[in-house]
This record gives C-alpha cells, structure tokens and sequence, in this order.
C-alpha cells in the first residue's frame, strides 16, 4: 500500500513538472510575439456597426433616464425581453450596448426596431448600462417603456426625460 501512495505521489509530481514546462514554453512564445504585436483589439471598444452611438452628453442622458425608468418599473432589460416587446408592444426606447462580442447576440435587434418603427440608439457600455438599470450585472439591451403607451403607471419625471431623450435619438437618424 506504501508502494502505490509513494508511485501516485511521483505520477503527481511528474504532472505537475510538466504543466510548469508547458506553461513555460507559452511564456517564450508569448513574450516572442509580443516584439511583433498585431493590431490588438481592446475590450470594451464599441463595434463598427453601433450607429447611431450615442455622444457622451447623450448617453449621461440615457442612462439617467434608464435609471429613472427602473426605479418606476419601465424597463425590459435584455435580449430576450426586448425582443419579446418589440415584437408585441413596439413602443418605447431602445437602448443597445456597443461592446457586446459576439456581435451575433444583439445585430438582430436594431432591424426588429426599424420594423417596428421604433427608435433605437447604442451607447459604449454594457457595464454602465447594466448599472443604471438597477442590476448587478452588464446589461445588453434594454427598452424603456413610454408610460403612456402600455408601461407601468409613470412617473411625470420619466415622462420629460423621456421626452427629452425621445428628441434627441430622433435627431441621431
């Protein structure tokens, strides 16, 4: 019994000094590519196709509205939900993430909106919308619901900043 602790703990070591090989032999590679970088791309940068990208101005002022609009039970927050209301109830605003990858997950809403003849507008965060929209985690996409047309009971402050908004993403197209 001594004899197959003792040939486990060596088949272990033997493991072990491989994994640290390798992981070497990566370091060498790694640090040899790094003399010649190619054109990295940074995460988080917003995509090619996020048209019409919200100015920083602009999307201070979406997010505050996302975050007025959660408070008072309008917002639908991902994909899915949005997708669910734009198909059902095209009405609101859609708010989209320009960070997303893959890019496959969300490219398919902004055509539903134009469809649906809702507006649409990106801005550069996934983290910062997910925040303002009263979750812990990044966020997509979301719709803030007009009040008025089929949203929860609003509020009269998000009623005038979604106005405000409304006008400026109309402006965008």
């Amino acid at each position: 019994m001594a004899k197959d602790k003792k040939e486990k703990k060596e088949k272990k070591e033997l493991k072990a000094e491989k994994k640290i090989s390798k992981s070497a032999k990566k370091e060498k590679k790694s640090s040899a590519s790094e003399a010649a970088p190619a054109a990295p791309r940074r995460v988080g940068t917003p995509g090619v196709f996020a048209k019409p990208l919200a100015g920083e101005a602009l999307s201070a002022q979406l997010l505050a509205l996302v975050g007025a609009a959660a408070k008072a039970k309008q917002l639908k927050r991902g994909v899915k939900e949005v997708v669910k209301h734009v198909r059902k109830a095209p009405s609101g605003l859609c708010v989209i993430a320009a960070d997303i990858s893959p890019v496959d997950v969300i490219i398919h809403v902004p055509v539903l909106c134009e469809e649906a003849g809702m507006s649409y507008v990106y801005v550069s965060s996934k983290e910062a919308l997910g925040a303002a929209g009263a979750t812990k985690r990044p966020t997509s996409c979301v719709v803030v619901v007009d009040g008025a047309k089929g949203g929860a009971k609003g509020d009269s402050g998000v009623a005038a900043l979604y106005k405000d908004a409304a006008k400026a993403v109309k402006a965008l197209h």
